[in-house]
């Protein structure tokens, strides 16, 4: 098992002041003193989890936030740890798949072979018409065949030399990527989906799996049911193509005095994440003497 953990950024941490006074100065021409405020916290929660000994760490991509851009902290973060896999968000239909291809051999050099790339679908129609030039589509299996086509020419320019396709979305003609990753064949590739067609490109070309589940920690016994369930589906779905997955699961610890502040802490975690349109597992975990708090960490499991 391996653990992870989110890059604190404005969007995927509950509001606190450190990360208050940070956005102020982001969204202010001309703000700030030295390094930046959001740069220096996610540096500090990164430093401080590879010593704990977490494995990777997860950058969200939000264009319309105040957020610095995930593929330019990822960088900075990896010239400044040793150890852990530094995982930037990437958007079918913002950048191209070409693109992608040259930012992920570029960080596991940097990295010195730790990059990964979490293949978002995403969901907000305004960053895709604002910074992908239009390119939102309501259409959910149009989405999925650009995720596929996306997919491809990535591994296609990373493992071929020339490289050509003709889809819907992308084209490439005797394509050739100079900069080579590090790991090999290629960085690991993460990806979410619900959806049958999203499922099977994931278990052809993808390594690791986020689970789904429904929100709330009063749905814990479900969850784990449906997800052991899931996992079983996609093992199946990979073997079928002679591959195997790994599996990732985003939870919430909640750290508390007793069971009632534990379930407190939970209910304000669930809020929390329904406000951003975001989703948990939420366990509850006890220990003595401890504020109430939580943590945003991943668990991945080899099947």
């Amino acid at each position: 098992m391996r653990f992870g953990i989110w890059t604190p950024l404005p969007h995927t941490i509950r509001p606190e002041p450190r990360m208050q006074d940070a956005m102020a100065e982001l969204s202010t021409p001309g703000a700030g003193d030295g390094l930046d405020g959001s740069y220096r916290f996610a540096l500090d929660i990164v430093q401080e989890a590879e010593r704990a000994g977490f494995d990777s760490t997860l950058i969200a991509q939000r264009y319309l936030g105040t957020d610095l851009d995930a593929w330019m902290l990822a960088s900075a973060l990896a010239a400044q740890t040793k150890t852990i896999e530094i995982m930037p968000a990437v958007h079918p239909g913002i950048v191209l798949p070409q693109l992608a291809a040259k930012f992920a051999a570029s960080l596991d050099r940097i990295s010195a072979g730790r990059g990964a790339i979490n293949i978002v679908n995403g969901w907000w129609a305004d960053e895709f018409n604002m910074y992908g030039n239009g390119s939102w589509t309501d259409d959910p299996a149009a989405r999925g065949r650009r995720m596929e086509e996306f997919v491809i020419v990535m591994k296609g320019l990373w493992t071929q030399n020339p490289f050509t396709f003709e889809g819907e979305f992308f084209q490439v003609k005797d394509g050739k990527l100079p900069t080579t990753p590090r790991s090999q064949p290629h960085p690991p590739l993460y990806a979410a989906s619900r959806s049958g067609p999203g499922k099977e490109t994931i278990a052809r070309h993808c390594d690791v799996w986020f689970v789904s589940y429904q929100p709330g920690f009063r749905n814990f016994d479900e969850n784990i049911a449906s997800v052991a369930r899931d996992i079983a589906e996609m093992n199946e779905r990979a073997k079928s193509h002679g591959r195997t997955l790994r599996f990732e699961s985003t939870t919430d610890v909640n750290i508390a005095k007793n069971a009632l502040a534990q379930v407190a802490a939970a209910e304000l975690s669930d809020r929390w994440m329904a406000n951003c349109s975001s989703s948990s597992i939420s366990g509850l975990v006890s220990r003595s003497k401890a504020p109430a708090r939580m943590a945003s960490m991943a668990v991945s499991t080899v099947p």
